[in-house]
């Protein structure tokens, strides 16, 4: 008799799950469509902008300067001549929440300078042609410069302290202060890169920008109450979005009567519209 030969093992299917985890690595996962994708863009252009300030935070430092003068000097001089009536409030508290708005402004009203250099580098037009839409990548560098105007806040935050002004240090009102803070920020930010989209070189912003700032700021209610000023003065500075984060930061940092509905309304609306006009303007810096 012969031997029957043994049979060969047959190559048994892959199993199921083998196969799944090849799916894994063939297909590419599904991209965010529609309104999910906003915030991550918004996000990653905010970490984008802030990790310029983690390796050089020299600005940071440099632009304390400023504010602290104007507290050492203005304010401890007004508060002792007692020259402006601000309802039994010591000058100097009076004037620290105007000089943390000023100071935040004074940030991001020259943020389109940075746009223009990037346009000039190159790295404008690559972002432009990603899928960003361009509302997200001016929101992200709005807020960017948001969160750098919050920690110059800080700085001016401790720097009045040390000074002895009262302020707040209740956790929700610090919120709010945060809140302010950054929709000014944003707001003032948008505005800069809104005129590099008009005026295109650095120069000409450079010079826009120092024209505007002085009269924003004096225009405002942070050096004096609304009601010292001449009719037409009161005019523009209920038109000025700087008069409204000065009010807020007021009734948040030392309690004064202030309009925190209206304030954070106005503020919004203001971030809104710029955030629309940056959007509209910024194509014309990548022709």
């Amino acid at each position: 008799m012969s031997a029957v030969p043994a049979e060969r093992p047959t190559a048994s299917a892959e199993p199921s799950d083998r196969g799944a985890e090849l799916d894994l690595l063939l297909v590419a996962p599904r991209a965010r469509t529609g309104w999910r994708v906003i915030p991550a863009r918004i996000a990653a252009m905010c970490a984008v902008e802030l990790q310029k300030l983690r390796h050089d935070r020299t600005e940071l430092y440099t632009r304390a300067v400023q504010p602290a003068l104007w507290l050492l000097i203005f304010g401890e001089t007004f508060t002792r001549l007692k020259a402006i009536p601000t309802g039994g409030i010591p000058y100097l508290d009076y004037l620290a929440p105007g000089i943390i708005a000023q100071s935040a402004m004074f940030i991001a009203i020259f943020y389109g300078i940075m746009i223009i250099w990037e346009r000039d580098s190159g790295v404008l037009t690559k972002l432009l042609v990603t899928p960003t839409p361009r509302a997200a990548l001016v929101t992200g560098k709005a807020f960017a410069a948001g969160v750098k105007a919050v920690l110059q806040a800080v700085v001016v935050v401790l720097i009045a302290a040390v000074l002895g002004v009262a302020m707040t240090w209740n956790p929700l009102r610090l919120a709010g202060v945060v809140a302010v803070v950054l929709l000014g920020s944003a707001f003032f930010s948008c505005l800069s890169m809104a005129i590099a989209g008009i005026v295109l070189t650095r120069d000409r912003l450079m010079g826009i920008g120092q024209a505007i700032t002085m009269p924003l700021f004096f225009g405002s209610n942070a050096l004096y109450p609304l009601g010292l000023m001449p009719g037409w003065l009161q005019a523009v500075s209920k038109a000025n979005p700087l008069s409204y984060q000065v009010d807020a930061l007021r009734g948040l940092l030392i309690g004064t009567p202030c309009h925190l509905p209206l304030d954070f309304a106005v503020l919004a609306a203001a971030t809104g519209a710029g955030i629309a006009a940056a959007s509209a303007l910024l194509g014309r810096l990548a022709r």
